[in-house]
């Protein structure tokens, strides 16, 4: 069974050495579609910043992929798209 996982494809590591070993030697970074979910609802970076109650600047980061958020602005951030968490972040693997 092949599972994407971000922008690495889990299928396509060898059967050995063992999956948690190979997997710890890429790089795990979080990936968004918060950018593009706003820009869909039409809402401002403003928006959601007041909404979720941080400032702009911490969702212009967000957006470029330089700052990732709690469990708890992730959820704030579901909540105010509508849409659930696993489908605005996802763990994307580079070697």
């Amino acid at each position: 069974n092949t599972e994407v996982c971000g922008t690495f494809d889990l299928g396509s590591i060898p059967s050995s050495p063992p999956l948690d070993k190979v997997l710890k030697f890429m790089k795990e970074n979080i990936k968004n579609e918060v950018s593009k979910l706003r820009s869909e609802m039409g809402a401002t970076q403003e928006d959601l910043a007041s909404s979720v109650n941080v400032s702009r600047q911490t969702i212009i980061a967000m957006e470029k992929g330089n700052y990732t958020p709690s469990i708890l602005l992730a959820l704030k951030i579901s909540i105010f798209f509508k849409v659930p968490v696993e489908k605005i972040f996802k763990i994307s693997y580079e070697k």
